[in-house]
């Protein structure tokens, strides 16, 4: 993503509106750090962005410095609120101003009377993005070669790994806010935004208003360590198509269809000669289990994507995989600039994950949607060489928190959340039925956020998510059904 050029005489009138949008005593500072104008993909609106040097290592605040790229969405309605709203995105290794299409659908009430202040991450979007070129022919290569390249990837990158940890990210979130002359903030976290969030309100407690998290992670929660979690939504999905008249007579099989093409693909590799569902061009495909499972996986996050899987599943099973195949192009597509940040993945992943898998957490962690990365993942973080964070006993969070799950999460259930709530004085938290990874943009949820941030004491009437219907099932070629 790049910001786009503005006319001579906008940009002026811009810098003018841009001092005037932010919190009242923040305009001397915030000119010093050149508020600019400037658009992002999928948001239609004029927003303002600032660029904040903070330090590579905390600890040494006179060093070597970072540039961390803010994005501010002004409230519609001005000198209403002077609590924002700091929005976290998730991976790790999303950046907010990937996540800024969130204005006009989960923030959009909320905007009315707060600034949304999305916040890249160190190593994510236009704060220094720790990534690897991403080239169409990686569709084609093999395991082996893909990760030959990603190993050559980190051998080229000069960044030093060990300074992109959670809590450097947390600072770095501490720093947005005082050169913003803001005061006590509100905190919004998705999927791993909840583990910097949290992270966030243990470092600077007076900062924090109150936090949203939406897709929990546990305190203790293992990123890589994830086939339980995913093999219950898969089962879910299994059950739901049993109980479900036109899914069961159309695919009265399906487990079974989907252990045999596990079977099948672990057995080897299977070469897949079909026209390329892009270019219509004759292709060879090589399908592996990791593949086919990491698909599945991320299929799952979103249920009206796993309603299409049993049909994805079946054709593969009957040796029709070009449905299947351009599902997973899609989840892997090149073209898209928003793309997580692999080697910030990595970092933070390797530092502070990796060490903590041990043997007994892998044994009870049974299922295989992610047994490949977590077998893989700490071979690959040898190259990295970053230094262990040792895991802590979590701090109470006192600040009112409002926690959402969705009951067919694969990757962060609510049991995770119930987790992390232990941690917490005053802990809401609510689960959906028929969602997956990411409640806050569904239903009523926009109109839940700004209830809760508007009166977060308050106990928070959420019977209104139980009107999210679950989606239907695709029967056939044509789409789920109507």
């Amino acid at each position: 993503m790049k910001t786009r050029s503005l006319l001579p005489l906008a940009a002026l009138w811009l810098a003018a509106s841009a001092a005037q949008a932010l919190p009242s005593g923040a305009a001397a500072t915030a000119a010093s750090k050149a508020v600019r104008g400037c658009h992002l993909p999928g948001v239609t609106d004029t927003l303002r962005c600032v660029t904040i040097d903070v330090p590579v290592d905390h600890a040494k605040p006179g060093g070597d410095k970072l540039k961390i790229h803010v994005t501010i969405a002004p409230a519609h309605r001005q000198g209403t609120r002077g609590d924002p709203l700091f929005v976290l995105a998730g991976g790790p290794g999303e950046a907010g101003s990937d996540v800024a299409p969130l204005l006009s659908t989960a923030f959009n009430r909320v905007r009315a009377t707060r600034d949304i202040v999305f916040i890249d991450q160190r190593g994510t979007g236009r704060s220094g993005k720790l990534d690897c070129k991403s080239k169409p022919e990686h569709e084609r290569m093999t395991e082996d070669q893909l990760e030959a390249e990603l190993r050559s990837c980190i051998a080229a990158t000069k960044a030093p790994f060990a300074a992109y940890t959670t809590d450097a990210a947390a600072r770095d979130i501490e720093a947005v806010r005082t050169a913003l002359g803001y005061g006590t903030v509100n905190v919004f976290g998705g999927s791993y935004g909840t583990r910097l969030g949290q992270a966030y309100a243990r470092l600077y407690p007076q900062s924090v208003r109150s936090l949203v998290l939406d897709g929990v992670a546990a305190p203790d929660q293992v990123i890589p360590a994830g086939a339980k979690d995913g093999q219950a939504a898969l089962d879910k999905l299994f059950a739901q198509c049993a109980k479900d008249a036109g899914c069961n007579k159309t695919y009265p099989n399906l487990r079974a269809e989907y252990e045999g093409l596990v079977a099948k693909l672990e057995a080897a590799p299977l070469k897949l000669n079909l026209p390329d569902p892009r270019t219509a061009q004759p292709v060879e495909i090589t399908m592996t289990a990791s593949r086919f499972l990491g698909t599945v996986h991320g299929i799952l996050y979103s249920p009206a994507d796993a309603r299409r899987l049993p049909f994805l599943v079946h054709s593969a099973a009957q040796g029709r995989w070009q449905p299947f195949i351009a599902r997973q192009n899609l989840s892997g597509d090149f073209g898209g600039e928003g793309h997580i940040a692999t080697l910030l993945h990595f970092a933070v992943v390797c530092a502070e994950d990796v060490p903590r898998m041990t043997p007994e957490l892998l044994a009870a962690d049974k299922g295989k949607l992610t047994k490949t990365l977590a077998d893989k993942i700490p071979a690959l973080c040898k190259a990295l060489n970053v230094p262990a964070v040792p895991y802590k006993e979590p701090a109470r969070i006192a600040a009112p928190a409002l926690l959402l799950s969705g009951a067919l999460d694969p990757v962060t259930p609510p049991h995770r959340a119930e987790t992390a709530a232990k941690y917490m004085s005053r802990a809401q938290h609510v689960v959906v039925d028929n969602v997956g990874h990411g409640v806050s943009q569904l239903g009523c949820a926009p109109r839940l956020l700004r209830a809760f941030l508007d009166k977060p004491q308050d106990k928070l009437d959420a019977a209104c998510l139980k009107e999210i219907p679950p989606p239907t099932f695709q029967l056939g070629s044509f789409g789920p059904q109507p």
